[in-house]
């Protein structure tokens, strides 16, 4: 287990560059924490390191978000809180995103434990009292 400490918004490019430079092999991320922990917060600051020319947002609504990077290259923000059962995670074609040599940046993955494969990197963002976030990378 890894542990990455980011004392403010300020400090998110560098914990973004820190985190994608020590899991430079790995694609698939699977993200828990509570609302407000800073999944989406740290998630955008990713797709920032890694060139996405397009707008970062919460996918919450339209379940999964395809972004672009300035090399062409596609990531994908997934975020399953309102998925209603593992069948509907299916349905909209998982398994083929994760098949992708692409990124996968996944918000509430516990929703489709399941389904993740086995090189899934997952990260736990616990907010603490003075607006840190600790992130256990395992």
């Amino acid at each position: 287990m890894d542990t990455l400490i980011i004392q403010d918004l300020k400090n998110l490019p560098e914990a973004a560059r820190s985190f994608l430079e020590k899991n430079r092999d790995d694609r698939i991320f699977a993200f828990y924490g509570e609302l407000g922990a800073g999944k989406t917060t740290f998630i955008k600051a990713l797709c920032n390191e890694l060139n996405v020319i397009d707008i970062v947002s919460s996918p919450s609504f339209s379940i999964i978000n395809e972004y672009q990077n300035e090399k062409g290259r596609k990531i994908y923000h997934m975020d399953f809180y309102r998925l209603k059962n593992m069948e509907e995670a299916l349905e909209i074609g998982l398994e083929d995103y994760f098949n992708t040599d692409d990124y996968c940046f996944i918000e509430w993955p516990e929703r489709i434990d399941e389904l993740l494969p086995n090189d899934t990197i997952f990260v736990k963002i616990v907010a603490r009292h003075n607006n840190s976030r600790v992130l256990e990378i395992f």
